[in-house]
């Protein structure tokens, strides 16, 4: 009869040994985990969330959640943008008025001279020319006074846009649900326009709130727009995202809204540029493809099934967005470009080994 000498409770030392290989093992995964989530949140948090210095990612001792969490919401923006291909808002500022007179101008323009129904902050939808007119005599008087004709710009006129097959209904719900978060405390009217492909609502703010402040939109806060925007959507069930130009190499020029009224009746002397270019267009572009570059070798790194498809999905993005096809014509026809292309190569395991650096 074979008998233990071992005492009760303590392993035997093959079990010892096996236990402690399979411990280094889930460290080793651990860690490897943990690593490419490091860098999925340093490269994608200048990826998708610019406006905000680059991330040091300080990785804790143990996988935490916050990582965890983090790296997962950066994998659903990279999903969303190069394997769903989800639609993307526009947001845009395309004038404002300087003074009532081309406050009023607009107000007639949006609500085609009272004939579409015209909403206000407070949730009032009216029509009719009668009720425009009420609305901008609120305008003139609420607040400090608007005079006819302004050397400073007391409005913003804004468009939030959706592609074609969006439901028109759900555009504006979104729209209002951005204006409550975005625009609180000023005066604002909105008008939903489905005559046209795109459904869009027409979106006028007061430049100055009902505490004086007065409104000054940057770059960073349009993008927070665009993307309360898209979250907004979401929310009701809407697939949408708010990823850059930058991020997706495109570079499509939109016209201004003179510019679409212009052209509509023939007035327009020079077409509008088409795409972007120019020096800071290409460093935008190429710095955004060396996220992606480095995001895109982690993944391929990494132990999941999913992580390395994606990889996969990640290249094929790149080669079919408008400045990977510049790049790969430059390529075709022999030339040159000061662009750095060493940024488009596979950097293979340098993402890893900087984010370990800073361990």
């Amino acid at each position: 009869m074979l008998r233990c000498s071992h005492s009760p409770g303590q392993a035997l030392p093959v079990q010892s040994q096996a236990l402690g290989g399979l411990s280094e093992i889930r460290e080793t995964c651990m860690n490897a985990h943990r690593d490419i989530d490091g860098v999925l949140v340093q490269w994608g948090d200048r990826l998708f969330y610019p406006g905000n210095r680059m991330l040091k990612v300080k990785v804790p001792p143990r996988l935490g959640t916050s990582l965890r969490s983090q790296a997962k919401a950066i994998r659903n923006r990279i999903e969303a943008t190069v394997v769903r291909r989800s639609p993307q808002v526009m947001l845009k500022v395309t004038g404002g008025g300087r003074g009532m007179g081309g406050i009023a101008a607009h107000f007639r323009y949006i609500s085609k001279n009272g004939r579409l129904t015209i909403e206000d902050d407070r949730g009032s939808i009216e029509s009719g020319k009668e009720a425009v007119h009420a609305m901008l005599e609120q305008w003139r008087f609420g607040g400090s006074l608007i005079d006819e004709n302004s050397p400073r710009r007391e409005a913003f006129n804004l468009v939030l846009s959706m592609p074609r097959g969006t439901a028109g209904h759900g555009v504006l719900q979104a729209a209002r649900e951005f204006a409550r978060i975005e625009l609180k405390d000023h005066r604002y009217v909105m008008v939903l326009h489905e005559h046209q492909e795109n459904p869009h609502v027409h979106l006028c703010v007061r430049a100055e709130s009902m505490d004086g402040v007065r409104l000054n939109p940057r770059k960073s806060d349009l993008h927070r727009w665009r993307e309360t925007f898209a979250e907004r959507l979401r929310g009701l069930g809407i697939d949408a995202e708010a990823t850059r130009q930058a991020s997706r190499g495109e570079g499509k020029c939109y016209p201004a809204l003179w510019q679409t009224c212009a052209q509509k009746q023939g007035r327009l002397k020079k077409s509008p540029v088409p795409s972007k270019s120019g020096e800071a267009y290409r460093r935008s572009r190429v710095g955004a493809l060396e996220a992606w570059a480095r995001i895109g070798s982690a993944l391929r790194l990494s132990d999941q099934a999913t992580d390395r498809e994606l990889a996969i999905r990640i290249s094929n993005f790149l080669r079919e967005s408008m400045f990977g096809r510049e790049l790969a014509m430059q390529k075709d026809r022999g030339l040159r470009s000061r662009t750095p292309m060493r940024s488009l190569a596979p950097v293979d395991s340098q993402a890893i080994k900087e984010v370990k650096r800073e361990r």
